[in-house]
Formats: C-alpha cells, sequence, structure tokens
C-alpha cells in the first residue's frame, strides 16, 4: 500500500510517499526559516499562508518523482497535531479534500508519533520495545514504547522544551534565528569554563526543566565582558549540561525499564554533541542506540507517512472530518475521536 504523508505542524512543508514493502518511494521538504527569520521567530499566519502556497506543488513534485500517480495512493496520512492551528488546518483539509476525491482513507497521525517512529526509516531500524527520547523545539520527552500505538509517558519537562531553551540562549548571546544551530556551532569555538547546573539531576524521577538552565546563562552573559571568547564558552557550557543532563535521565529510564534499546528523535536529535554524550552514555551501559538520519531529525513528511501506514495496516482510519489538535498530549490514543 502506497501511503502519502504530509507535515504542516509548523514552518516546514514536508510531503512524502511510502509503501508498506518497498518502503520510501519519495520525499520533498520545503523550509520557510528564510521567511521567518526576518522576524526572530515563526509567525503563525505566515506560516499558514506558506502552507497553503507550497503544498499542493510539493504534492504534484513527490508524486511526479516516485513515477506515481494518485490512483496508486491507499490512503493519506497527515500531522493533525501538536503544532499551530492555522499550519495543522492546512495540511488536514488538504488531505481530508484528497483522500474523499481519490476515495481512500486518511488518517490523523501525531506529530511526536511521527518523530517517534522516524528511525524505523533506516535500514536497520530498533526492534520494539525501546525507550524514547524526543526533543524538539516544542517538546522534551521520555516514553516507553510497546509497539505501535502503545506509549507510556516517562518523563517530560516540567517548563521550556530543550529546543526552546537552545533558542532563548542563542538570542540572548546575539545569535539570532534559528538559534539553535548556531549556539551549537559557536560552542565548537569555546571551553566549558562555567559550571552549569544539570537541572532535577539531583533527585528521583525522569521529569525535566530548563528553565533554570535557561536563566543561569543569562546571568553568566551579563557577568561575562561579553567577548566572543566569552560568548563561545558560555555556548558551550551550556550545551554541555543540556546533554549531561539528557544522558542522566536517559540511562536512569534505561535501568527503570530494564530496556536495551534507546531511539532518539526530533530536530535537537542533529545536534553533534548531543549525539556523542548519549552514544558514549549507550555504549558503557551495553545499550543499543538509534537515531534518525539527519534530514529526518527535523519536520518532514516521511515520518508521518511511515506511522500513518502502520496504522492504516492496523485498520485505522478517521471519518470525514477535518480533524487538527494544536494541543495533543502523547500518551492520549493517538487517534481521532
Amino acid at each position: 500500500m502506497y501511503v502519502l504523508g504530509i507535515e504542516t505542524s509548523c514552518d516546514e512543508t514536508g510531503v512524502a510517499i511510502y509503501h508498506d514493502q518497498f518502503g520510501l518511494m519519495g520525499h520533498c521538504l520545503y523550509s520557510q526559516v528564510d521567511m521567518h527569520s526576518e522576524y526572530g521567530g515563526v509567525v503563525p499566519e505566515l506560516a499558514s499562508r506558506d502552507h497553503i502556497r507550497k503544498l499542493v506543488p510539493l504534492i504534484k513534485q513527490v508524486l511526479q518523482e516516485s513515477y506515481l500517480k494518485s490512483n496508486d495512493m491507499g490512503g493519506i496520512a497527515y500531522t493533525a497535531g501538536p503544532g499551530l492551528m492555522g499550519a495543522l488546518l492546512v495540511g488536514a483539509s488538504t488531505a481530508r479534500s484528497l483522500a474523499w476525491a481519490w476515495q481512500i482513507p486518511a488518517i490523523a497521525v501525531h506529530h511526536m508519533e511521527g518523530h517517534l517512529l522516524a528511525p524505523m526509516l533506516e535500514k536497520n531500524p530498533p526492534e520494539m520495545p525501546f525507550v524514547a527520547l524526543l526533543i524538539s523545539g516544542g517538546h522534551t520527552l521520555l516514553i516507553q514504547v510497546e509497539n505501535i500505538g502503545s506509549y507510556r509517558l516517562l518523563g517530560e519537562s516540567l517548563d521550556d522544551a530543550v529546543g526552546e531553551a537552545f533558542d532563548k540562549t542563542a538570542k540572548m548571546l546575539g545569535l539570532g534565528y534559528p538559534g539553535g544551530a548556531k549556539l551549537s556551532s559557536l560552542a565548537k569555538q569555546g571551553q566549558p569554563k562555567h559550571k552549569f547546573p544539570r537541572p532535577m539531576t539531583d533527585r528521583p524521577g525522569l521529569d525535566f526543566s530548563f528553565s533554570g538552565l535557561k536563566t543561569f546563562a543569562l546571568n553568566t552573559i551579563n557577568a561575562s565582558e561579553n567577548t566572543e571568547q566569552d560568548k563561545a564558552d558560555i555556548a558551550a557550557a551550556f550545551q554541555n549540561a543540556v546533554a549531561d543532563t539528557l544522558s542522566i535521565k536517559c540511562k536512569r529510564a534505561l535501568q527503570q525499564s530494564g530496556l536495551k534499546k534507546l531511539v532518539v528523535a526530533g530536530g535537537v536529535s542533529a545536534n553533534q554533541h548531543i549525539r556523542a554524550t548519549l552514544t558514549e552514555m549507550a555504549n558503557k551501559e551495553q545499550v543499543a542506540i538509534h537515531f534518525p538520519r539527519l534530514e529526518f531529525c527535523t519536520d518532514n513528511g516521511a515520518m508521518i507517512a511511515y506511522a500513518g501506514c502502520q496504522r492504516l495496516l492496523l485498520g485505522q482510519q478517521q471519518d470525514l472530518e477535518i480533524f487538527a489538535r494544536p494541543r495533543w498530549p502523547i500518551n492520549d490514543t493517538l487517534t481521532a475521536s
């Protein structure tokens, strides 16, 4: 079965086609970063309008590049949440309309479930069950994955998501938008001379907190001479603290669950220092660790097509309705009701 996947949750328009036997047939992605950088962050109304302009041409492009036609499709998967409401509605209404016109089923996909399953697109995908760390601009989640749709939330951020903390700290350092990648690049030029805290690692539990780390960074910046080297040293110390915190929590989750596989996904999983720190921990714990390839760390249609295909194969689909949920907990049933 060929499944068309549509991702429009924020500032990237992603379209892909996945087949349950042949794998990923093709994918296209358009990023709005250049447009939003002028404003220092994502402008929801502009994001929605750009999705409207780009989505249908991208669908046509991925069909053409995959040498497929609309009547080859067996289903459509679309991101229904969480995300920006206007952006979600663009993808949901387009997917629903095409599903009705093509007389095929459609399935609403949870955005973070897409990220969680992105490593399944690799040549050597992890076998379930496993522990998953999902780190992005809007989420920091530790999840125990038993099977498709069977997820248990182990821990989450009580305030800022890790990607949000990166972006806000980058802004305090004067690095502009998007800040996470710029902060990581700057950190390579610095030394972690400052002793940043590892929040909530000195107490039991698997929840996270990054707002205090962000405040500590601001105080350190204000106390420095604000030279380029000062900024690089602060960036390095901040990044080390985040990576260590994630590593400590993942190790604890693996030990408590007794599982020997760790999946790390989401936009922040592209950070090379975080990857290296978590890989070092996994090797010491004799745990297999899996990452998606870099192009599938950020929002993309391939992960939505895959997740939707698995759910359609289980016989799941929604009624003829446009379903969008900007706030949608991962430990919900993940099917529209």
